[in-house]
């Protein structure tokens, strides 16, 4: 039976779901098996603390659909699911988001019956009704390179958080890191690090999902971002000289995904974006940019961390858009006046 893979960061949290607004992992079923399966996910399959905190949010569902059905976890069958799942979609919630729940399902019934606790899964051959994949979310050339050139009036800003967020926006944007990644990051290499930007070397070395670790080239922008940054942190970092974490707060303590959304979004509205900017848009327009100046998919796929190029795919989705807008304002032939009809004639 196949186990399901972490939840991406990619998108909004559900509604309602940890993290939302900084908090941590809401209280769990009062259900033993289900303690134990999420003990399990957290400790030994090492999912992050958000991924958990949305699969106790699956799991109180189930739950609570099990009660409502009068029956036990392990007396759940294939038509109850099935008709959880009507439920749902009567109630309008999404095909992706019912696949979400439904991975979530289906990976506790997994553990449980490797505890021989469920002779089968009854999620196994259930599907979530079909939805059109939307595609991610990507800036334009410009749009990216106005958020990332943005300079704000010194009268107006902390020149330390200005320098610290230029920096931030810098690495996103020009290395692809998701914002675990980029949270992640030493000032230096040590055995402990999860990961660091070797400034000789101009590489940033990460530790990616499924703790892998790839190295992704620094560009010379991002360089100078960084010099400017390190200078200002020095100061915020005075007296830890053990403190190992690149991105702090001026008390010293590592930043959250949380304040990097944030700092992120006001940013590109101070920047004049219309659009509010959120990390993984980032690293959707590295990847998308990239392709369109390359064309090399496989090189794209390796720059993200992408396992399965499937994954890297959607982003050739993007880029006939890019060629598509491109042709559409070029093309003498793509958008000619529709022609008049012809005048009728008086018959004689």
């Amino acid at each position: 039976m196949a186990q399901p893979g972490p939840r991406t960061s990619a998108g909004p949290l559900r509604e309602g779901a940890p993290g939302a607004s900084g908090e941590g992992i809401p209280a769990g079923p009062q259900d033993p098996l289900v303690g134990r399966y999420l003990e399990h996910v957290r400790v030994e399959k090492r999912l992050a603390q958000r991924t958990v905190a949305l699969y106790t949010l699956d799991l109180l569902k189930l739950l609570a659909n099990a009660q409502a059905a009068g029956v036990t976890l392990t007396g759940v069958h294939n038509a109850h699911i099935r008709r959880w799942v009507v439920q749902m979609h009567g109630a309008g919630r999404s095909g992706r988001g019912i696949a979400l729940i439904l991975s979530g399902w289906r990976g506790f019934y997994t553990w449980l019956g490797r505890e021989g606790l469920v002779a089968s899964n009854p999620v196994q051959d259930v599907r979530a009704p079909k939805a059109a994949k939307p595609l991610p979310k990507a800036l334009s050339v410009d749009e990216a390179v106005q958020l990332a050139s943005y300079e704000a009036a010194p009268a107006d800003s902390d020149p330390a958080l200005e320098a610290r967020d230029h920096c931030i926006t810098e690495l996103l944007y020009g290395c692809g890191l998701r914002i675990a990644e980029l949270v992640g990051l030493d000032v230096r290499e040590s055995l402990r690090a999860r990961g660091w930007v070797d400034v000789p070397s101009a590489e940033a070395h990460v530790l990616g999902k499924g703790e892998k670790r790839r190295s992704v080239p620094v560009g010379t922008k991002a360089l100078l971002a960084l010099d400017a940054w390190l200078q200002w942190r020095g100061r915020w970092a005075a007296g830890q000289p053990d403190n190992p974490a690149l991105f702090i707060n001026a008390r010293g303590g590592r930043l959250t995904p949380q304040h990097i959304r944030v700092r992120l979004r006001q940013r590109s509205f101070k920047a004049g974006l219309a659009t509010p900017v959120h990390p993984h848009m980032l690293r959707h327009s590295f990847a998308s940019h990239v392709l369109q100046s390359s064309g090399d998919l496989r090189a794209v796929q390796e720059l993200l961390g992408h396992a399965n190029i499937t994954t890297t795919q959607v982003y050739t989705r993007l880029d006939f858009q890019h060629l598509a807008r491109v042709y559409d304002a070029a093309h003498p032939r793509a958008n000619l006046p529709a022609k008049k009809p012809p005048t009728p004639t008086k018959a004689t």
